[in-house]
This record gives C-alpha cells, structure tokens and sequence, in this order.
C-alpha cells in the first residue's frame, strides 16, 4: 500500500488530506500528515480574533477530530530527501527519525517576510497565527487597563497607539477591526476619550488593498478618517527600536503595539531543506496540475501547492503568472490535488488548476464591510454580511461553522467578552509566588569548635532559678564559674 506524506496541515494540507479520506478506497493508500501545530488555522478569522469577535479556538480545526482516517504526527519535517523518499521528522520530545513514503505533497505554508529594520525582530508581531492574534487583543485590552489610570502624558498616549504595517487585505481588516473594537471599548473605560486613542497604518506603495478597485481602496481611506484611523501612504517604516516609530517622512511618535502585516514568504524550513527544485523567489517549482517541476520535466511522486508553492496562474490573474498566497487558492488546490493524486494512483491523468477570481470581500468592523467583484463594488453593511456568510460557509466542517456563527449571534445580544488574558504568557507566576519551599539546611558547627564531651563525674547543677540569678548578677561570668565561686 503506497505511503503519501503531507508536509504541513494548513489550508492546502488539510483539505488534501480531508479529501482523500473521502475520495480513496479502503486499501489503496495510507495517509500521514505532519505539522508542529495539531489544528489548521482559518486565517481569515484571525483580524476578528484579534478584535474578540470570535473566541479563539473557534477559528481554528483540529487534525485529530475531523482527519479521522489519517495518521496525524504533530512535529517538524526538518529535510526532505526526494531522491532516496525518506523525510526527517523532528518530534517535540526524543530524537529525529527517518519516514519512508512512496508520494511526497509539501503544503508547509508562508511565514511572515519582515525587512532589516532596526526594532521590528524586537518590537513588532505577526498575523500568521491564532496565538499572534490572540496576544494583540490582549495587548489592547491590558493597555486599556494601564492607561485608565493614568493621568494625559505621553506613557498614557505610548499605550493608546497602535501601529499596523502593511496596507494589503490583512493589515486593513485587523487595522479596522481593532479601531471598532478600540471604539467599543469606550464605554466600559470612562476615563479614555476617543481623542485619546491613535490608529496608525504604514503603506510604502501609494494605495492600499490591490484586490480592490482604486475607488473603492479610496472609500476605505474616507471611512477609516471619519472613524479616527489615520493611513501614511507612500511611507516606509525606518526604525522601531524601544516601539518609537520613526518614518521615512519624517515623523515620529511613540507606541506599545506594532502588528506586522507586508508580506509573506515561504516556510524556508522546508524550501531550505530538501532536493525539490526551488525556483528564484524560494517557492517550490509546481506545474500548473500541482505536480512538482516544470512543463517540460517532472519529479515522479511529488506534488505541492498553498503559500510555500508557485503554482502556475493560467486564469492571467496572478502576479508575474503565478497564483498569489491566499486561502482561496490554497483551499480550491488542495480539493484538486486530491484528486489528482487518486487519478494518478489509478492510472488517470490529472487535471491543471484553473481559477478566476470571482471577487475579493474585507470586513472592516462590525456592520462595515467591501466587497469587489469586477465593476461592481458593495460597502456598508451589505459588504459586512456578504463577508461573514462567504467565510461562515467558508469554514471546513459544519461542527465549526455552527460555533463561529453561534458565537456571532451571541455577540449581537451579549456583546464583545472584553477580558485580557494577557497573564496565560506566565501561567505559573502565582503559584510560584505563594508555593511553599523547604527550608534551607542548618548547617553544623565545625569540629575544631564543636562542645567538648561531657565528664563522667559531674556536680549537680542547681536549680533554674538560681542560676538564672547568678547569671543576672555576672552576665559576663560562665554559668559553671559562678556556681564554683559560690
């Protein structure tokens, strides 16, 4: 029974493997998924995550729960050898070991790409990850905490500054999501005024959010001003260091928050460490029927596709011909590589990968959305409630659509949960402050001074009480001395 290896489970993973177990006979392969995370993140959720529209766990899938049918390992592939089909597999706890596999399907995703400027390693957070999102509304929430009680200055204006990099669809919707969660907020801090809260977003290019057409990018600017939201286009980041945001125009102001959102690149654990071609940018080199290599050679037993491979755009939508990383396009490749992988395995050929993008929807805060779609253009509250129902549905598995639309509707009636659970980063700080230690050992007195033993013939000793007033009479006297002198 042929063994296939999938490298990573995101968007493209998940789905290919979700698929096999669907579409393959009893029998006819077995399937192992490997990922250091045990849930694959929807990360268009993450923006409303980050502005505690929906819980958490919520906007994520676990492997375990809904792969039911395949072997899930949550550890690292840390090298790929190809030419002899064995993977390195780096587990957690106890040391690497060797997997055979007969088809190899790498889906390792994108990471954050961040450029050399002076504080961003130090100072700056992705949007990547479930736990990224979930540290930047606490960070929001505890700021909001700290500067209540502060009086107006500038350690009170550094915590109510946030700063978001990057004007693509990522950084717009979690730049608007948490300027509406700042806003609703304020109800519950009477000592913070809107003018007190600052929104900051660094575009380098001269517009935001490409997907959409220029008027419509325009009427995100407007309504982002009206709500309080300034945009620096045409503006480069220089410096970070400490959180003072330094400008290429020259500005400069203080903050306690800096979410990075320009750009992704490929998972270089993989691309970095493995005998499939890589082309120049340092993706994996697919064709356009997600098997790896070119239209002339192909590598026998290897497909890829999602954020970590340059899959072949023939709709000619893409940037410079290639598909751009988003889910759409690594869920709709992961269904196709699926099934092409059975086609093969049975002998069949497999299909190219062809998709027009039908459209691109943002939301930008509860009840303002954008939705695009050629010409036409929907913003408002419709564009809010064409998001949600795109990604509700979007969302693998009804056992998930159901907890993310349920807690949407509980918001309408309960609002927003604005607790920070900042203190989950240092779990044990309180019981280790209060847990109770063993007392340090008492140490022994040296032998060169120790008590000499005691005589064999001793006089009787008198009694407390006169002792006690010879002892008060001759403080300085030993106690045997004063007895012999009386």
């Amino acid at each position: 029974m042929p063994k296939i290896l999938i490298v990573g489970g995101g968007y493209a993973g998940f789905y290919t493997a979700w698929k096999l177990e669907k579409w393959l006979r009893p029998g006819e392969a077995e399937v192992t998924v490997v990922d250091p995370l045990p849930y694959m993140t929807y990360q268009p959720f993450l923006p409303e995550v980050a502005a505690g529209s929906i819980e958490p766990r919520h906007s994520v899938v676990a492997h375990r729960r809904h792969l039911t049918k395949t072997n899930v390992l949550t550890a690292k592939v840390t090298y790929i050898n190809h030419a002899a089909k064995t993977a390195t597999i780096t587990p957690p706890v106890g040391e690497p070991w060797e997997f055979e596999y007969d088809i190899v399907v790498v889906t390792a995703g994108a990471v954050s790409r961040t450029f050399p400027i002076p504080g961003v390693a130090d100072e700056a957070i992705g949007l990547k990850t479930v736990e990224e999102a979930v540290a930047i509304r606490d960070r929001v929430l505890t700021n909001f905490d700290k500067a209540s009680q502060l009086p107006a200055g500038p350690e009170r204006d550094r915590l109510l500054t946030f700063v978001v990099v990057g004007g693509g669809f990522a950084g717009i919707e979690v730049f608007a999501e948490l300027r509406s969660f700042a806003s609703s907020l304020l109800k519950s801090y009477p000592q913070i005024s809107f003018e007190d809260t600052h929104f900051h977003l660094i575009e380098a290019m001269g517009r935001i959010m490409p997907e959409v057409s220029l008027p419509t990018s325009h009427w995100v600017i407007k309504n982002l001003a009206e709500r309080g939201a300034q945009i620096h286009l045409d503006t480069q980041l220089s410096s970070a260091v400490g959180g003072r945001i330094e400008l290429s125009t020259g500005e400069s102001f203080e903050t306690d928050l800096i979410v990075w959102t320009a750009g992704v690149m490929a998972n270089p654990t993989i691309v970095r460490n493995t005998d499939l071609p890589v082309e120049e940018r340092g993706r994996l080199q697919v064709r356009a029927d997600l098997r790896v290599g070119t239209e002339d050679e192909i590598v026998d037993g290897a497909w890829g596709a999602g954020d970590v491979s340059a899959v072949p755009d023939l709709s000619g939508g893409g940037v410079g011909g290639f598909c751009v990383p988003n889910a759409q396009h690594a869920v709709r490749q992961g269904k196709l590589m699926a099934r092409n992988i059975v086609a093969v395995l049975r002998g069949e050929g497999p299909k190219e990968y062809v998709h027009k993008n039908l459209g691109a929807v943002a939301g930008l805060g509860v009840g303002v959305g954008v939705f695009q779609s050629g010409k036409i253009a929907i913003k408002g509250v419709p564009a809010w409630f064409a998001h949600r129902g795109y990604h509700g549905l979007a969302m693998p598995s009804w056992e998930r659509k159901i907890r993310v639309i349920m807690g949407w509707v509980a918001n309408v009636f309960l609002g927003r949960d604005i607790v920070s659970l900042e203190a989950r980063e240092r779990p044990r700080e309180v019981f280790e402050q209060f847990a109770a230690r063993p007392k340090p050992p008492v140490e022994t007195a040296p032998a060169a001074i120790a008590a000499p033993p005691a005589t064999k013939a001793r006089a009787p000793r008198k009694s407390t009480a006169k002792v006690a007033a010879v002892e008060a009479a001759e403080p300085t006297a030993p106690v045997s001395e004063s007895v012999s002198a009386k």
